[in-house]
């Protein structure tokens, strides 16, 4: 009998690595796509996109990148094997607050953007730049509030599901940040 549940808890831990997975690859695929539609659309019209970044705000993006990263840092910290229950915890919950920040950041950070966003030369970055950070947004506020339900029962194989995705997060918006704002 012993045996029989031991089995079915490896069976049961392998699908959640395995959906992980398939959610992971299928978000990368994903935002692959978004990011290249705006590599593309760059190539197009190189100077339209040029002068529209002028109206981004890098410096803030900037400092909502170290506020992601630190959650980051957080969700690892969560993440260890030997991390105490209580620290635990209160990582997930630093992670999501952190989230929550990086949200906060990027709606101020929309609010001096979206006067520039009607103007007829800069529609399709506007349009493909809203696109793909609002999708990341919305990943972040999602996962945010998955983070704070995880930290509410830790349960190991739960941490590593939401802290993995919460890497895989902050992996889009790293390659994103560049593209966006630097490049």
């Amino acid at each position: 009998m012993r045996h029989a549940v031991a089995a079915d808890v490896a069976g049961e831990e392998e699908t959640d690595t395995f959906i992980l997975w398939v959610l992971i690859w299928s978000e990368l695929a994903a935002f692959g796509i978004l990011i290249g539609a705006f590599l593309v659309a760059s190539l197009i019209d190189p100077e339209a996109f040029s002068v529209a970044r002028l109206h981004l705000k890098p410096a803030i993006a900037g400092l909502n990148t170290l506020v992601l990263l630190t959650s980051g840092w957080q969700a690892a910290i969560a993440a260890g094997k030997d991390t105490p229950l209580a620290t635990r915890r209160r990582a997930l919950v630093l992670a999501a607050l952190l989230g929550f920040a990086f949200v906060a950041i990027k709606i101020y950070e929309y609010d001096t953007e979206l006067r520039f966003a009607g103007e007829a030369e800069f529609r399709t970055f506007f349009e493909l730049y809203f696109m793909l950070t609002g999708f990341h947004l919305v990943h972040v506020a999602f996962v945010g509030l998955v983070l704070l339900v995880v930290a509410w029962r830790p349960r190991p194989a739960n941490v590593e599901l939401v802290t993995t995705l919460w890497h895989v997060i902050d992996l889009v918006w790293i390659v994103m940040f560049p593209i966006l704002y630097l490049v």
